[in-house]
């Protein structure tokens, strides 16, 4: 039977409504701005990014599991809301289910929703309408929330799609992600988005975290700055006597620093003045507002090694590489870490690689690949674990590849200590390496750069100092770093890797000085002093 061209045009159109949320959000939704008024949903800046990232995820799996990271009033809780409320009031056989930290959270989520339905011109019918749910009785359809205060909420049903709403400050949360997030079927069309500011580096929500950006999960990891949203500026703020400060305190980003880092307008700075002096504290102002996913969850913790604000300035650094060209070798079976490759040459770098799931004589392979492209003078490669294996394999490989190819003991007595045993210093090998990468990345005169990269950022963050009797330098090892729900530094481990030796940074140094290579021997310690921000602050070689 042919339809009436009005029946048919409609029909094309709930079809279209339906499966486009981008067209059915201004087209059927109401949303209630900042300043009070209700108007039409149309998708701002951070809405957009998380609609691409979702809608390329499903393309690809066909479902969405996701972990939003995000600064306060976004507008993801809308977006979420929206995207799941046009799913289940379009759609058969579709229950959403809402879990919120708190009362008050759960109650504002719901007002969303319900402003949404009384709104939509195509609302559905409702069996049940109050404070808790909705239910389309006609479609089979149902919108609930509840807080994560109960600890069974969510238990006993079949959810199609869950949202889960400031999941750091969840309390059971373990409870729930073996409960309600579970009643989700791992089935095409299911969708789980879990969505939170920081709360510190540890928790359900940090770890989960950690593993989606690592690839160890079916969540992919998706970051919101602060500085996407349009309303986050005060231009009435910015006069004639405006400026930006050029000084830091306690190793932060200077305004200027911070301004060149992010590209960000006078108007976005105001808004961040003042927003730290209304919080009177800028770690606060990171874990509310981040900038980038190790500034939210580095917020509450001081005591990294490497400050975050160092690794931001090498971020930042456009110098070119130059002078002889050194591997740094991370080696990781099929367990799960990162086999990683960091190459560097002086002040630059030429490339960082990873692989994962990898064997070791594809690994193999897979150096010598590179070798052979780009000719390293020296590959450091760490002999922990499989490390051992590697390394005999590629020196097998030949003469040149066993010339070049140096086994690092992590865990080995340091250079300095094998100079001066008494002289307080980094302990073992990987202090050692670690210190020296500190020192290269804060150097004041040039400083080393590295890729913009969050994952190399947050490894090189991630080790805490470990105290120590004799004021030796003393790195917290890889299984406490994982008790407190750290993942292993595999890419800043490549990279302190090239900090093994510095015979070959001397010798370019002499070249470019005198304009005739010195000579070294091969095998004898390093001559470079330990000094700079990593000495000074634990009190040894002053």
């Amino acid at each position: 039977m042919k339809l009436p061209p009005d029946k048919k045009a409609r029909l094309e159109k709930i079809k279209r409504l339906r499966d486009n949320f981008a067209y059915f959000a201004p087209a059927c939704l109401k949303i209630r701005t900042k300043d009070g008024a209700v108007t039409p949903f149309t998708f701002n800046e951070p809405q957009v990014f998380l609609h691409r990232a979702l809608e390329a995820q499903k393309e690809r799996t066909g479902k969405v599991r996701v972990l939003v990271l995000k600064g306060r009033q976004q507008g993801v809780s809308t977006y979420v809301g929206g995207r799941f409320y046009g799913r289940a009031s379009l759609r058969k056989n579709v229950n959403v289910y809402i879990m919120a930290h708190a009362q008050d959270s759960s109650d504002a989520l719901f007002k969303i929703v319900d402003r949404y339905h009384q709104n939509n011109p195509l609302a559905p019918h409702t069996g049940v309408s109050n404070v808790k749910e909705l239910v389309f009785d006609r479609l089979d359809s149902s919108y609930a929330v509840g807080t994560a205060g109960q600890k069974a909420g969510g238990r006993g049903r079949t959810i199609s799609l869950y949202h889960g709403s400031e999941v750091a400050f969840w309390s059971n949360a373990g409870d729930h992600f073996a409960a309600s997030i579970q009643a989700v079927p791992d089935a095409a069309g299911t969708e789980i988005i879990l969505e939170s500011t920081a709360n510190g580096p540890s928790g359900e929500f940090y770890e989960r975290w950690q593993d989606a950006v690592a690839g160890r999960s079916d969540y992919i990891a998706v970051f919101i700055p602060w500085f996407w949203s349009e309303e986050y500026t005060r231009p009435d703020l910015v006069g004639e006597d405006f400026e930006l400060g050029d000084t830091s305190e306690d190793g932060e980003l200077s305004e200027r620093e911070y301004a060149d880092a992010y590209e960000l307008s006078d108007a976005q700075m105001a808004w961040r003045r003042n927003k730290i002096a209304e919080l009177r504290s800028e770690r606060l102002f990171k874990q509310e507002y981040p900038a980038n996913p190790q500034e939210a969850f580095q917020s509450s913790q001081t005591d990294s090694f490497i400050s975050s604000a160092a690794v931001m300035r090498a971020r930042k650094r456009k110098n070119e590489p130059a002078g002889p060209l050194i591997f740094g070798v991370d080696p990781a079976g099929p367990g799960g870490d990162r086999f990683a490759v960091y190459a560097r040459r002086g002040y630059g770098y030429e490339f960082q690689k990873h692989r994962d799931q990898i064997e070791p004589v594809e690994a193999v392979e897979w150096l010598v690949d590179m070798i052979d492209e780009h000719d390293p003078v020296q590959v450091n490669i760490d002999a922990g674990g499989i490390g051992a294996a590697v390394i005999s394999m590629l020196r097998a490989k030949g003469q040149r590849y066993a010339r070049i190819v140096k086994a690092v003991n992590f865990g080995g007595t340091s250079q300095h200590k094998l100079a001066s045993p008494k002289v307080p210093g980094p302990k073992n090998r990987r202090a050692e390496m670690w210190s020296r990468a500190n020192d290269a990345l804060n150097d004041t005169d040039v400083g080393t750069a590295i890729p913009d990269d969050d994952e190399l950022h947050a490894d090189l963050i991630g080790p805490m100092v470990k105290p120590t009797a004799t004021n030796d330098l003393l790195l917290e090892s890889k299984p406490d770093m994982r008790k407190r729900g750290v993942r292993s530094p595999d890419k800043a481990d490549a990279f302190v890797l090239t900090y093994a030796d510095m015979r070959h940074i001397k010798d370019f140094t002499d070249r470019k000085e005198t304009g005739k290579s010195a000579v070294h021997d091969p095998d004898a310690p390093a001559v470079k002093k330990f000094h700079g921000s990593s000495g000074r602050k634990y009190g040894w070689m002053r």
